[in-house]
């Protein structure tokens, strides 16, 4: 008897097991697409795809260390686009890392960064780290922050 309720145990643990994984991967999935939308957003000077992904809390640490609520960073990205010389032509992900903690996600990986600014070509690379938080049926992130890699 103690052996067949064992065998109970086991199955039952290793199928949650499962679909705990599967509900992991498809989290994972999900903030790695986000990821995806924020970089082709950013790119394009999409502020309309940027304020659907981005908490209204928003915290955003720049580069430089200076630090942005969502609203000046959006007035930012228009200010941004609105410059004819100024041009992102590349914004790409090199890698991407998604640790989960219950309803918070935290995204982590290094970007490359190409374009024009003041007439002037730069190619960046930066490590990021970005917070989400499932709010309802949606993630938005809540946390923003990217450091220049200089090695």
């Amino acid at each position: 008897m103690k052996l067949v309720m064992f065998l109970v145990f086991i199955s039952v643990t290793a199928g949650w097991a499962v679909a705990q994984t599967d509900a992991e991967e498809s989290t994972k999935s999900k903030i790695a697409a986000l990821e995806q939308v924020w970089n082709q957003a950013y790119k394009s000077g999409d502020t309309t795809a940027l304020a659907s992904i981005l908490d209204d809390a928003l915290v955003l640490v720049n580069d430089d260390g200076s630090v942005q609520t969502k609203e000046e960073f959006l007035t930012s990205m228009k200010m941004l686009v609105s410059q004819p010389r100024a041009q992102q032509q590349q914004v790409a992900p090199e890698s991407l890392n998604v640790h989960l903690f219950g309803d918070v996600a935290i995204a982590t990986g290094v970007m490359r960064v190409k374009g024009v600014e003041r007439g002037k070509s730069y190619i960046r690379r930066e490590r990021f780290v970005d917070t989400w938080l499932k709010k309802g049926a949606n993630w938005v992130c809540v946390g923003t922050d990217a450091t220049p890699v200089l090695h």
